[in-house]
């Protein structure tokens, strides 16, 4: 893609990225590590809610097994049942991340950069339980019987209660904004962007594959695609989701535990790699301090804890009891992050144990995971395009649906508005097909991580909802408002 509308189109978007990179991601200097802002502040609200809600990413997680088996009650207010809505905000993190951002941070910051990656999944439960409590008590039911929900709503809603309603609405207006923006880069074009590079490695490669020069050819059958399911709203999306979801997962889990009996031998040696690379690692800028904030940001990136996004899919669940949400919501920063991301890490570390040198051998992204799944298996790489292509597809379903809720909730609910809306989406899948990778981390990267700035300030101003949430779900029965 060296030339013609691909190449014009990168040189316009990446400086822009670029731009809005640096801004968003401003350092500061810790200990001689550079240390985003942005990034710190979702740790902090990470280990500041699994602290303050004493641990509830570990002690909530049985009974989030227990309420994504059940069906909800009959009456209940909402679209979907717990296990659709817990689908589709999975299809929603787990993307393109899970394979190819993973590989970023391990290349980065070294074998360190996944022990960082579980760490971040498991504070990160806190703050999807926490924000997605939120996102269903502040929902709002619209005259057709379909709900909106998400940060916008409980900033607005929450703050007014508070006696706050401008700043609420600010805060709403900048959230919703944010939403529709940063859908169409994480969720959008990054997604047919990796899956594109994937499916041009395994037909031959930049310099053979007749498709090498025309991501814009795979970008209209992906947005053909995308729209087809999108049309039909949260239902079609969820529905299409629970059949994809666990499906795409065993796919690549298998795979990677295929590898990784093939690597048997090196699995020792990647965990010590993992353990002692993140509290000594060598050669990376900042040190344990630099290699954690790698991690940290590529696992925010794949799971989105604190970002506030799947509040949205979340909030459309079929219940009266808000805690219900916010208890299988923790399953998937777990899901996401500390089982698929910790099984590429795996993959990755133990191809080092053989190829000292993989990481210099100048590939990054999904080609470093599907290289190391090569290494074994010749055919293998399809088996990971497969997953990258499914990855990237249910991403944009659900993606899809965010920015639709922030695109009506600054211009109204209507058919037309949500028609004019996906057809821009379908567009844009098209368009990432034809942007290089590193413009689209930048674009991503900085449009997802601002929009925790006023989620994870609404999710601690309005934590005592929450606390009121627990109490009336614990005092009624932990099954009364579930079905058999």
């Amino acid at each position: 893609m060296d030339g013609g509308i691909d190449a014009w189109v990168n040189d316009a978007v990446a400086p822009l990225a670029a731009g809005l990179s640096a801004f968003i991601f401003y350092k500061v200097e810790v200990l001689g590590a550079q240390l985003p802002l942005v990034v710190l502040w979702l740790v902090a609200g990470g280990l500041w809610f699994t602290l303050r809600f004493r641990f509830i990413n570990f002690r909530g997680f049985g009974e989030a097994l227990r309420l994504v088996r059940r069906s909800p009650a009959e009456g209940s207010t909402g679209e979907v049942s717990h296990f659709q809505a817990l689908s589709t905000a999975v299809s929603g993190t787990v993307g393109i991340g899970n394979i190819g951002g993973v590989a970023v941070a391990i290349s980065l910051g070294g074998p360190g950069a996944a022990f960082w990656l579980i760490v971040a999944g498991l504070l990160g439960m806190a703050s999807k339980f926490v924000e997605c409590t939120l996102g269903v008590i502040y929902r709002r039911e619209n005259a057709d019987g379909s709900v909106s929900g998400g940060p916008m709503y409980y900033l607005e809603r929450g703050f007014a209660d508070k006696g706050w309603p401008r700043l609420g609405r600010a805060l709403g207006v900048f959230y919703a904004a944010g939403i529709v923006i940063g859908c169409l880069g994480i969720g959008n074009m990054f997604q047919s962007n990796q899956a594109f590079a994937q499916f041009v490695a395994v037909t031959g490669g930049p310099d053979v594959s007749f498709f090498a020069d025309k991501g814009w050819l795979f970008g209209i059958v992906a947005a053909v695609g995308v729209g087809f399911v999108i049309v039909g709203g949260i239902r079609s999306i969820a529905n299409v989701a629970q059949r994809i979801v666990p499906l795409m997962a065993a796919v690549y889990l298998v795979g990677c535990l295929f590898m990784l009996v093939f690597n048997a031998e090196a699995i020792p040696f990647a965990i010590r790699a993992i353990v002692g690379g993140a509290f000594a690692p060598e050669g990376i800028a900042g040190g344990a301090l630099g290699v954690m904030i790698l991690g940290f940001q590529r696992a925010v990136f794949s799971n989105e804890a604190g970002i506030g996004s799947a509040t949205i899919a979340h909030s459309a669940v079929k219940t009266d009891h808000p805690a219900t949400e916010g208890y299988v919501a923790l399953l998937e920063p777990f899901i996401d992050t500390v089982v698929i991301c910790t099984a590429t890490s795996l993959v990755i570390v133990t191809t080092l144990f053989y190829e000292p040198d993989f990481f210099a051998a100048g590939i990054g992204g999904v080609e470093m995971t599907s290289a190391a799944f090569e290494r074994n298996v010749g055919w293998s790489p399809r088996v990971v395009t497969v997953a990258a292509i499914l990855f990237a597809f249910s991403t944009m379903l659900s993606w899809s649906y965010y920015g639709l809720k922030g695109w009506t909730y600054l211009v109204g609910e209507g058919r037309k508005r949500a028609l004019a809306f996906n057809a821009v989406f379908c567009c844009f899948v098209a368009l990432g097909c034809m942007v290089q990778l590193t413009a689209i981390l930048d674009f991503s990267d900085a449009m997802v991580f601002v929009l925790c700035v006023p989620n994870i300030l609404g999710m601690i101003v309005l934590a005592p909802a929450v606390d009121e949430a627990l109490v009336r779900y614990r005092t009624r029965g932990s099954s009364a408002d579930e079905g058999g």
